[in-house]
């Protein structure tokens, strides 16, 4: 079996000769519409305004983003945009008084998830919507867009999969020369595979034992993947190097312990309330 050479030019054009049109943002934009989509047929499967969803989708786009750059310049490069703070929110890097775009360099998916549970917040508070009612809908989506987001990656050639020390894998040409493990594509597939079991919950409608029950197996799937993916992954930075689990981990298990509260305390609702 012969490994794959993965050479693709991650800009597909440029527009006006400045503005760099890639296929990570592409597939980004699509995840997210596919998982609007998703949530969009749930909450017109139980009668509820589309247009509820709309203003929720709002928060989401504007959580998603922002916690994702913000939770990369923390999480992963902190020493540099210390120094660099207006970078964080801009699409360009400054170099003595110039600038340069350079789309958002940098995005964490643990970043995300808590700009999304942070914006989310801040919609309950305003529409008086029970959050882990409206968390066990979209918990449902968000699988999706991560997937698209993976594959984002996979076109970047970036967050790959350390060397699989044998004749198989993928070489990142723009990289290296090295088969590699596509953990990108690994993270994709997982994530889809959730999409598909919590649409499987959904339709059987275990979520009406307490609300929370999905988003709780969510967090758990979500994110042991993500842990467990990690092993196979190369660092993201260097000071990941002398850790015994990398960052990626280290953020993965509060969620999973997250998850895990969601259950028990799930289950021990409906045992009282069968009681």
């Amino acid at each position: 079996m012969e490994p794959i050479h993965w050479d693709i030019d991650p800009e597909i054009f440029t527009l006006f000769g400045t503005f760099p049109i890639k296929y990570y943002g592409l597939f980004f934009v699509i995840g997210l519409l596919l998982a609007y989509e998703v949530v969009k047929r749930i909450y017109t499967s139980e009668n509820i305004p589309v247009e509820n969803l709309e203003k929720l989708s709002t928060y989401l786009f504007i959580g998603t983003l922002i916690g994702a750059r913000v939770g990369h310049c923390l999480f992963y490069d902190f020493a540099y945009f210390s120094k660099h703070p207006l970078e964080i929110l801009l699409p360009f890097q400054i170099t003595d008084g110039n600038w340069r775009f350079t789309g958002f360099a940098g995005l964490a998916s643990h970043g995300a998830a808590i700009g999304i549970l942070t914006t989310i917040f801040l919609y309950i508070r305003k529409t008086k919507t029970p959050f882990l009612w409206l968390m066990d809908r979209v918990s449902i989506g968000i699988p999706v867009a991560c997937a698209f987001i993976r594959l984002g990656n996979f076109m970047n050639s970036e967050i790959y999969g350390k060397p699989t020390e044998g004749n198989f894998g993928v070489i990142f040409v723009r990289d290296d020369m090295i088969p590699r493990h596509p953990t990108q594509l690994y993270e994709a597939f997982s994530f889809l595979v959730v999409f598909g079991l919590l649409s499987y919950l959904y339709k059987k409608k275990l979520f009406v034992r307490q609300n929370g029950f999905i988003f709780g197996v969510f967090l758990i799937l979500m994110f042991t993947a993500r842990f467990i993916i990690e092993f196979s992954k190369e660092n993201q930075v260097a000071f990941e190097n002398s850790m015994i689990l990398n960052m990626g981990q280290i953020l993965s298990i509060p969620f999973i312990l997250m998850g895990t509260i969601l259950l028990i305390i799930s289950n021990k609702k409906a045992k009282l309330a069968t009681l």
